[in-house]
């Protein structure tokens, strides 16, 4: 599976980049807009702290497909290679898909609720799907679940199309996906942080420094 981040606070992204094993970093309107900076400038940033061979998720902020298209084709002149332009599911996201699978550029379909959306997306041409898992749980839709469907139905097709999970609250919901096969998710830098920590590692990590100190001191392997 794997890791990438959503957001697009540079200092947390440098954290994430340097610490995790980050495959990626996704964007949309939403993150970008917290940010209360240049949007373009923002991504470019982005791309210079991930390089060129990590993925990067942009999303689009038109709404007809044309534009959709112009705006994919300009944004893939900016950010290279292991690019993806992000496209809520609608028709017209639907109609840009096509035109853009044609052009050799990747689209990843988000605002993902339901199996059948995911499918439909994948049928068009979609390389990625995002499932929103947290919203979905707030609904008492199980998102987890939607998106082993999802997984499931990929397989059952044989789609060249892969599973990006989105939108988490917890370590459960990523290990529940991470069960269902789903190939990506992507994360907040807390949600990376939470994944690793547990107090049982912390006491273990705490008793492993008091017997050696107690034995050794500050010696080390190094001297």
């Amino acid at each position: 599976m794997k890791y990438m981040m959503d957001g697009g606070n540079l200092e947390e992204i440098k954290y994430c980049n340097e610490f995790f094993p980050l495959d990626g970093v996704t964007t949309n309107p939403t993150l970008l807009s917290k940010e209360k900076t240049d949007f373009l400038q923002r991504i470019r940033d982005i791309r210079d702290i991930i390089g060129p061979d990590k993925m990067i998720h942009v999303q689009t902020v038109q709404k007809k497909a044309e534009d959709i298209v112009e705006e994919a084709k300009f944004l893939k002149k900016e950010m290279g290679a292991n690019f993806f332009i992000k496209i809520p599911i609608c028709e017209e996201g639907l109609k840009a898909t096509k035109i853009l699978k044609s052009m050799n550029i990747d689209v990843t379909m988000t605002a993902i609720f339901t199996p059948p959306q995911a499918l439909i997306a994948a049928m068009a041409g979609a390389k990625w799907v995002a499932p929103y898992v947290n919203r979905l749980d707030n609904i008492v839709g199980e998102g987890t679940r939607v998106v082993a469907e999802i997984v499931e139905q990929f397989k059952m097709y044989n789609l060249d199309c892969k599973v990006l999970a989105a939108s988490f609250k917890s370590v459960e919901q990523v290990h529940k996906c991470a069960l269902a096969g789903c190939d990506a998710i992507t994360v907040s830098a807390d949600i990376f942080k939470a994944i690793i920590s547990h107090s049982m590692t912390d006491a273990t990590i705490q008793g492993f420094d008091a017997d050696w100190h107690g034995q050794y001191g500050d010696r080390t392997f190094l001297g």
